[in-house]
């Protein structure tokens, strides 16, 4: 078995992202998915990301794990740069960092069965084989609450909460320390997104694992997130621990994610401000002067178009980017 990345700095943080863009060539423009994101994550912790679609939250977690090769800034893993990885430094990190895809229809190869899927990495990795690389695979599905008897059968034989599964059993296989998943949930039924999200939950207290969980459903995130950072636009414009940041939210982009979260008692719900934004999103291909969201926000001041607000820590833990707060 190969070792393990080391931590070469030594410190809490098993994943370190600072300053990253990517960025798109389209036509004769360029699309700024995202657009110099910084945060860190700890070692054992879930990291919530949200935003509404088109934010960049999945492009970040694609360009963090080199589907997407970064535009700038710098990933580090483990005290490692990605970028200077090279051969089986390479080939380790593709193992320790994982992903959970969001559409569990289009992320399993239909021509494969369920034994290949998730052998797959097992294979590459030369972690196991013959009886033993089929033990594994059978205790894999297990794990994920599937039994032996569904390793010859193919991905269309499954409801979707099934192939989820496959996909979180074949992201394990290779026992990684990292997963990124990316709207594991999003394609599911109700009923079985608290079964995926228990899942989850599970196996990071039996493995000890990290998550970087990106999503757009705000009570879920809350769920099982230790800390969660808001995007905008490409941008990061807060991050705090869970608890606080749906407790006192400070960026006003984040005040009326917050205020369209359904609540289950009805009186409250009367009472609650709605907080409606105004205009649509931005193109990232053309973003605003200055802060991004003073387009549509409430309590935008002129500086807001002149300076980029940078991110900011105003109370112990909870950074923000916005310029009320100078």
């Amino acid at each position: 078995m190969a070792d393990k990345l080391t931590n070469q700095n030594n410190n809490e943080y098993i994943l370190e992202v600072k300053d990253l863009k990517k960025h798109f060539h389209v036509g004769k423009g360029i699309v700024k998915a995202v657009d110099g994101v910084t945060f860190s994550v700890k070692k054992g912790e879930t990291l919530g990301l949200v935003g509404e679609s088109g934010c960049g939250k999945s492009t970040t977690g694609r360009t963090i794990i080199q589907l997407y090769e970064p535009t700038g800034g710098e990933i580090i893993f483990k005290g490692n740069k990605i970028e200077k990885l090279k051969g089986k430094k390479l080939k380790q990190f593709n193992r320790e960092m994982q992903m959970i895809f969001q559409d569990p229809y289009a992320s399993l190869n239909p021509r494969m069965t369920v034994a290949d899927i998730i052998g797959e990495g097992i294979d590459i990795h030369n972690l196991a084989t013959g009886k033993e690389r089929m033990e594994r695979i059978y205790h894999l599905l297990e794990t994920v609450g599937l039994n032996k008897e569904h390793a010859n059968r193919f991905p269309h034989e499954f409801s979707g909460g099934q192939r989820q599964r496959i996909g979180i059993a074949r992201a394990l296989a290779v026992e990684p320390d990292f997963i990124i998943a990316d709207e594991p949930i999003s394609a599911l039924d109700v009923s079985i997104q608290a079964q995926v999200v228990n899942l989850l939950q599970d196996l990071q207290k039996e493995k000890g694992l990290t998550y970087l969980f990106i999503a757009h459903d705000l009570s879920m995130v809350k769920h099982i997130s230790d800390r969660i950072g808001v995007m905008y636009l490409g941008n990061l414009v807060e991050l705090a621990e869970s608890v606080e940041l749906y407790e006192s939210p400070l960026h006003p982009y984040t005040e009326a994610l917050l205020s369209a979260i359904p609540l289950p008692d009805p009186k409250v719900e009367r009472t609650r401000e709605r907080i409606i934004l105004e205009g649509d999103v931005p193109s990232p291909m053309n973003p605003p002067s200055g802060c991004r969201f003073r387009t549509r926000c409430p309590k935008a001041m002129p500086e807001c178009a002149i300076e980029t607000p940078k991110l900011k820590e105003i109370k112990p833990g909870h950074f923000v980017a916005c310029h009320l707060y100078n």
